[in-house]
């Protein structure tokens, strides 16, 4: 039983329908560059993860904890998105409103839209990296913000697809950011051992209190 009905043109087909309008409008260059952005975007979130891991080499066993758990917490927010996605199975926009000039061709029958798998990606791995590092996670969020926006703009998602995929991300990822630095512990122990050069030595003790 679907919780929701397969149409959600009802919902905002009309913002939908403007912004494919405002993207036909724009310059070719820009329709590109969004193109691509949305087609490969997700790959900047890996960085992101990668320069925090490099970052926490040199930070306390918290910090590191919170970083590590960052792509296990992408993984679970994309499980619990599909969960979702097969409960309700709403239909495309470019489908349900048969739109032919997409700037990314009109996924099949059976690709679910509702929430979209991309933003939950990239705000599930926003909210895991703040956690760890503000700056980063500040930064994640606003490219998050990008991807949400350009699923929209290429045609295959509405946008209150893009808007409950960035909720569900933070829900999911909220709570579990928020244990990971429970996991320090065992960082601390790793780090004694053959991870050790993986993980880093954390921060060197403060003069005259060693072991700190």
């Amino acid at each position: 039983m679907n919780f929701i009905a397969y149409d959600g043109s009802g919902i905002d087909g009309g913002l939908y329908t403007r912004v494919l309008g405002w993207a036909d409008g724009a310059p070719s260059w820009l329709d590109q560059l969004i193109k691509v952005w949305s087609a490969i975007g997700l790959g900047l979130f890996a960085l992101f993860m990668l320069y925090a891991w490099w970052r926490a080499r040199s930070a306390d066993s918290v910090v590191m904890a919170r970083v590590l758990a960052s792509p296990v917490i992408v993984v679970v927010a994309y499980a619990a998105n599909s969960v979702l996605k097969g409960l309700v199975e709403e239909n495309r926009p470019c489908q349900q409103l048969n739109v032919r000039n997409t700037l990314e061709a009109c996924p099949g029958a059976g690709d679910w839209s509702f929430p979209s798998n991309h933003s939950v990606i990239a705000f599930a791995a926003a909210t895991a990296l703040v956690f760890a590092y503000r700056r980063i996670g500040w930064y994640a969020y606003l490219a998050a913000a990008l991807m949400a926006a350009s699923r929209v703009w290429v045609g295959v998602h509405y946008p209150h697809d893009v808007a409950v995929g960035a909720l569900v991300g933070v829900l999911v990822g909220l709570p579990l950011a928020l244990l990971a630095g429970r996991a320090a512990p065992l960082v601390d122990r790793l780090r004694g051992g053959p991870l050790g050069p993986f993980l880093g030595t954390g921060p060197a003790p403060a003069f005259g209190v060693a072991g700190r």
